[in-house]
């Protein structure tokens, strides 16, 4: 089968396959693998074809459908429906745990949690008991919940009694004592319920093809006949034929009658009407407008000409009262200077976009020539969560983010959430399964009466009116429900920590009590000695959990556990499931899709002795779990805080992805947005100015920075592939899978070599070299085209580029097999990316605590692309440090994280010629940003030192040195006034970056630096830990964090800055009064610099302060030091006897 399916070309015919049932006894010898290929004529009946005559069919193209009839062999043997929903309900029931030389094993859960499962998707959810006698186990049940009976006589049968029967017991049924009927696929289809739109049958892959390259098969299949056979480009003569359009202005006319024969004549006209509109894009690009831009670059030209004209008359004009002094001056101006060309020019062209979701409904998701039945056309998409500890994450927050995940505004069919959980707790295991069970109730009142936002907990906590614009009559009703059901969610929640503690308790108790039991027959009358039974951690179902214990014991702690898998949501029926009318009480569903995404929990499996590389290697095994499983070929990452705000934003994102062009970007890059902060934003928690600012500017260079959360991958782009049509730049840079050409002259840094992408139809991926850079796992590898082809854009108009067809995407999905688990088991084990190019090349990159600007980084260098998107709406929102302890810490790990790039093979200046100019200047600035605190702390303490010294700077205040300055001063003004324009950010929280910029530039950029600097020379590791979140006593204030004083060493530097400069202005002010010939300019130019150092630290004295109205310790101590400061000057000052006059004549320079 593998051998004929692939002699023909995918752009000439559209395959569909089936399989016929065979009429023959099981006793009957198999026929033979043969294949037949017939047209189906208009009257319904089969017409076969030999191979001459079929490929003189095919060559000329006059139809487009065909079917292959495949009779059932040994190797081909189909699994009638009942079987594979059974298998598919199986496994989603199961947990699925193994390792390193372990045998991965699938535990059947009867109980996962020990609140009531109320759907049918969800993990555990069965049917009635089991017929058959001896046997207690359940019938497994459909999507509504009834149960999955094989016989027409309804006798009730499990999972495993099913297989006995057909395996030992010739098919034939324990109840009625009659064979079991296979189920064909036209009568699945026809008793599916939902008309035509039923689910074809699924077969098994044939001899010597995987499951993923037959579906890449069918996909390519379906590839449009209006595309030339041989070059797969859009034939527009032919179009104009089947369409009978016209040239002329405008669109093409379609006629009225004349129409082809297609069922329904209203939907045939409503699709040939969609088809005539004009070709329209997905997304467009908004210009910042001259006026803004054009003076905004001039400026930056002009402050630029002005700085190096001052450089140069500092440099000429040397203060040799001080030359320590001017020179110390003048190497932090030189750095300053370099630093804003570095933050600057990136900004040089600033852009917006915008984003038309009708267009993306019409194009994906209304009826066409190659859709018929309008069913979604939507590439899939894996949405990841990450967590690592439920102490310091709770629990409640993540049940949050994964319930806005499951309620998002996109075909159930395409969504799968897996969720890493890298501390192997049972806590979030079962806060998880506690979210899908609301979630049966939450998602589908969220989709009737279209709520936002869908996070149960930011919707409740909604200060604005909930009642507005809404129509429905039993709204009000229905919230009622859904808030009583959530606290109640809330409290279940909450109360797992004990729950499973009391569970633990009392399963150990069992277990001592029965261990006594046993020691007692065994020894009788001799004394009994106190046996030790390890305190295990017990799941609801009454069996040890296979993840991290709350007693650690052998492979059973944080960095010692088994991986696991479970389903918690099976994978969603391909057809919407609609609610029916219930009189328990249950909310109305009646026209509500009550489907639930694919839902799945992951903890990676640890063992001492590897380096499982944090939050990068945790990224990575979902990445490979996720690719065997749905393999979306987009990912969407998001941290455990950072919910989904704008129920579409990931049709905004895919309207870049699907677009012209869009397969040359790698990912989209959606702003943080925070909830929880101070309104005055006290420490930049919004920094607003880098992702309104710089990030915007950076998109209209290459595309912005990967920024850890929130961005939506390409999955092809994560493997470390060449974008389409990538061109080699530099003979150095070559592909270095790329058979067939000669090698480069000069010898290719292995960081900028990449696999190689087949830019047409006919140039497929080499994935020769797939094993040594992927792993040894054959389902991972065959994914891999699979997601390719899946992401391309629709090839909708001529100038798209390496497109695919409409309705590709509209197959089936693969049913989920205990098979396919076994491997995501076998994927996520600690020893699989040994030998391989993971997180060298491939996925998350290691080896910096930053590991997305370095993914970014690397995907850029190869020529990717990225996008910014900014919605309307917010499309995400998270929590964020107001705490200033807490906000240096998150600042000390990114500056970190940049100068272990600046020490690294990732460090901009070895970029490849595929980056652009602009885009390695803003990469380096990056990686150089923390070395300016040196320069900024030396540059804080030069207004004290000149005050303290009587000197300054400058020889004198003359007017050059003063217009100078004012030019610059005025410049930077004017810069900060057009980029607030272009922004559209607000000047306060430019000040507000302004002064955050200092504080942490004088505490955390400047350990960094030290942190860095002792990893390269000395090799000591930095480890941080996760900032635990709101710590404070009063529960009422929403703020109450911001105010508690948490003393770290970060806080030193700054509190000399400010005291030394505090005391500077008291010597200062003390030494001009009592002298006999005052120096009254330089005392101005020492003072005027020491309050613009004070007022950039104004915030973080004010923190220092703690809790308005209280007194904190920290007052004594600042009170005590000001008390012995001022004493201590007042004995230093040594007035001129015989001096009545303070300070002789007093004048201004």
């Amino acid at each position: 089968m593998a051998s004929n399916n692939k002699s023909f070309k995918a752009t000439r015919s559209n395959l569909s396959i089936r399989s016929d049932a065979t009429d023959s006894q099981h006793n009957k010898p198999p026929l033979p693998p043969t294949v037949t290929f017939a047209r189906r004529t208009s009257s319904g009946r089969y017409v076969n074809y030999s191979r001459d005559d079929l490929d003189s069919e095919l060559s000329s193209q006059d139809f487009m459908n065909y079917t292959v009839h495949l009779p059932p062999t040994p190797d081909n043997q189909p699994m009638d429906a009942i079987s594979q929903k059974v298998e598919e309900q199986y496994v989603s029931s199961s947990l699925f745990t193994g390792g390193f030389n372990a045998v991965t094993r699938a535990h059947l859960m009867d109980k996962v949690i020990d609140s009531e499962i109320n759907h049918p998707q969800m993990a555990g959810a069965k049917g009635s008991s089991c017929s058959v006698p001896g046997c207690d186990a359940k019938v497994m049940s459909d999507e509504r919940g009834v149960d999955i009976l094989p016989c027409e006589c309804d006798f009730k049968i499990c999972r495993d009694c099913y297989l006995d029967a057909i395996k030992t017991g010739d098919g034939i049924c324990p109840g009625c004592k009659e064979a079991y009927k296979t189920v064909d696929a036209d009568e699945l289809e026809n008793n599916s319920g939902g008309g035509g739109g039923g689910r074809p049958l699924q077969l098994p892959p044939p001899a010597g093809m995987s499951k993923m390259e037959r579906r890449l098969s069918l996909m390519k299949s379906t590839k449009s006949v209006l595309m030339r056979s041989q070059t797969g480009d859009f034939d527009h003569n032919r179009w104009l034929f089947e369409t009978n359009g016209t040239y002329g202005y405008g669109n093409a006319i379609w006629p009225k009658e004349g129409v082809m024969e297609n069922g329904k004549d209203d939907d045939h006209v409503e699709s040939l009407e969609l088809m005539n509109k004009p070709w329209r894009p997905l997304t467009r690009k908004l210009r910042i407008p001259a006026a803004i831009l054009s003076p905004y670059r001039l400026l930056i030209v002009v402050r630029m000409v002005v700085l190096v004209l001052f450089l140069a008359w500092r440099i000429n004009h040397i203060n040799n009262d001080a030359v320590w002094l001017w020179g110390m001056s003048i190497v932090c101006e030189l750095w300053f200077a370099f630093s804003w060309i570095l933050d600057q020019l990136p900004k040089v062209n600033p852009v917006n976009r915008a984003t038309d979701l009708n267009v993306l409904r019409e194009k994906f998701e209304l009826p066409t020539l190659n859709n018929p039945t309008g069913k979604s056309d939507l590439p899939g998409i894996d949405i990841f969560v990450s967590t690592a500890d439920p102490e310091k994450e709770p629990p409640l927050v993540t049940a949050n983010t994964i319930l806005s995940i499951l309620a998002a505004d996109y075909p159930v069919e395409k969504l799968a959430c897996y969720v890493s959980d890298d501390g192997g707790a049972l806590l979030t295991f079962e806060a998880m399964a506690e979210a899908a069970s609301f979630a049966n109730m939450w998602v589908p009142f969220c989709r009737k009466h279209n709520i936002e936002p869908r996070n149960p907990d930011s919707y409740f906590n909604l200060k604005k009116d909930p009642y507005k614009n809404k129509v429905k009559s039993d709204f009000v009703k229905d919230r009622r429900r859904v808030k009583r059901e959530f606290d109640e969610f809330k409290v279940r929640i909450n109360g797992l920590p004990d729950s499973i503690r009391r569970r633990s308790d009392a399963y150990h108790a069992r277990e001592e009590i029965k261990a006594m039991k046993q020691q007692r027959q065994k020894t009788h009358d001799e004394p009994i000695e106190i046996i030790k039974v390890q305190k295990a951690t017990w799941m609801a179902d009454g069996t040890h959990w296979p993840g991290t214990w709350l007693t650690p014991g052998p492979e059973h702690s944080k960095g010692d556990h088994s991986g696991i898998i479970q389903v918690m949501l099976k994978p969603p029926s391909e057809d919407p499931l609609h609610g029916i009318e219930d009189d328990s009480g249950m909310l109305d569903f009646t026209d509500v899709d009550i489907r639930l995404p694919m839902l799945v929990y992951v903890s990676r499996e640890k063992r001492p002795g590897y380096d499982h590389n944090k939050k990068a290697g945790a990224m990575n095994a979902l990445v490979r779990a996720s690719a065997i499983m749905s393999n979306g070929p987009f990912i969407l990452n998001l941290d455990c805080d950072h919910y989904i705000y704008n129920s579409q934003a990931m049709r905004e994102g895919m309207c870049f992805m699907m677009d012209r062009g869009g397969d040359r970007l790698c990912y989209v890059q959606f702003p943080q947005r925070f909830e929880g902060i101070d309104p005055s934003d006290r420490y930049a928690n919004h920094n607003t100015v880098f992702f309104d600012g710089n990030m915007r500017a950076l998109d209209g260079l290459q595309g912005p920075v990967y920024v850890g959360t929130g961005c939506l991958f390409r999955r092809i782009a994560l493997y470390g592939f060449d974008p389409p049509r990538s061109k080699e730049h530099h003979p150095s840079f070559c592909s270095c899978c790329c058979s067939g050409r000669k090698k480069a002259k000069f010898s290719t840094p292995e960081e900028n070599r990449a696999l190689r992408m087949g830019d047409s139809d006919d140039e497929d991926m080499n994935l020769s070299l797939a094993p040594k850079k992927f792993g040894n796992s054959t389902l991972l590898i065959d994914s891999i085209p699979v997601a390719e082809y899946q992401g391309r854009p629709l090839a909708d108009h001529p100038a798209v580029k390496n497109g695919r067809p409409p309705g590709a995407l509209t197959i089936p999905r693969e049913l989920l097999d205990a098979s396919t688990v076994a491997e995501a088991i076998s994927v996520i084990s600690c020893w699989y990316e040994d030998k391989t190019e993971w997180g060298q090349r491939v996925g998350w990159i290691y080896g910096s605590v930053t590991e997305d600007v370095v993914t970014g980084y690397r995907m850029h260098n190869r020529g990717w692309k990225s996008v910014y998107c900014v919605t309307k709406r917010d499309a995400f929102r998270g929590t964020a440090p107001i705490n200033l302890t807490d906000r240096l810490h998150q600042v000390l790990r990114w500056a970190t994280g940049s100068v272990e790039i600046f020490f690294s093979r990732n460090n901009a200046l070895l970029a490849s010629s595929r980056m652009k100019i602009l885009q390695r200047i803003a990469y380096l600035n990056v990686g150089i940003y923390p070395f300016t605190s040196i320069f900024l702390i030396v540059y804080c303490f030069l207004p004290a030192l000149s005050l303290f010294s009587g000197q300054f700077i400058v020889q004198t205040l003359n007017v050059t040195f003063l217009v100078y300055l004012l030019i610059m001063t005025l410049t930077i003004v004017l810069l900060a006034v057009l980029e607030v324009k272009w922004s559209g950010i607000e000047l306060e929280e430019w000040w507000r970056n302004e002064q955050f910029w200092l504080i942490g530039g004088t505490s955390a950029h400047l350990a960094a630096v030290l942190q860095g600097l002792l990893k390269v020379v000395a090799g000591i590791e930095i480890s941080f830990t996760l900032t635990s979140k709101s710590t404070a006593e009063d529960e009422d204030d929403e703020f109450a964090d911001l105010y508690v004083v948490k003393w770290t060493s970060l806080m030193i530097p700054p509190l000399t800055i400010m005291m030394v400069n505090l005391i500077a202005i008291a010597v200062g002010f003390s030494r001009t009064i009592y002298s006999t010939i005052p120096q009254w300019s330089r005392l101005l130019g020492g003072v005027f610099f020491s309050f613009w150092v004070l007022a950039h630290l104004y915030p973080f004295a004010k923190g220092l302060m703690g809790r308005r109205g209280r007194t904190p310790t920290i007052v004594f101590v600042w009170s005590g030091l000001i008390a012995i400061t001022i004493s201590l000057l007042w004995v230093a000052v040594n007035p001129p006897q015989g001096q009545n006059q303070i300070g002789g004549s007093f004048q201004f320079p």
